[in-house]
């Protein structure tokens, strides 16, 4: 997404099941970027599987509150951060240096 998409997220805010397809989740398209070249740079062989999205959801609610909506009988194993992505981009961040750097909270 580009920060002229983020203009279209009030629109989720009221049903949150209209997102709940990808757990409320979004990327950025200058964090792909950055993911991208990271890949290309990364000091490995072969090939593999990344997982890359925004660090927080689209959502003005809380992803608590979203996930117990949305998925009542699913266990939270871990606290969460109030808005914090539900994807996991652990891996890329392992192994890449993958840092989420922008939110359409700064825009919105």
């Amino acid at each position: 997404m580009e920060p002229n998409d983020y203009e279209r997220f009030p629109t989720f805010w009221d049903d949150p099941m209209i997102r709940r397809w990808n757990l409320w989740g979004y990327v950025d398209a200058r964090d792909v970027a950055q993911a991208t070249r990271l890949a290309l740079e990364a000091d490995t062989t072969g090939s593999d599987n990344f997982l890359v999205a925004a660090g927080d959801t689209c959502m003005k609610t809380s992803s608590a509150e979203l996930m117990a909506a949305a998925y009542p009988d699913v266990p939270i194993r871990r606290e969460l951060a109030e808005f914090e992505t539900l994807l996991s981009v652990d891996k890329a961040r392992d192994v890449l240096g993958y840092e989420p750097a922008h939110s359409w909270r700064r825009y919105v």
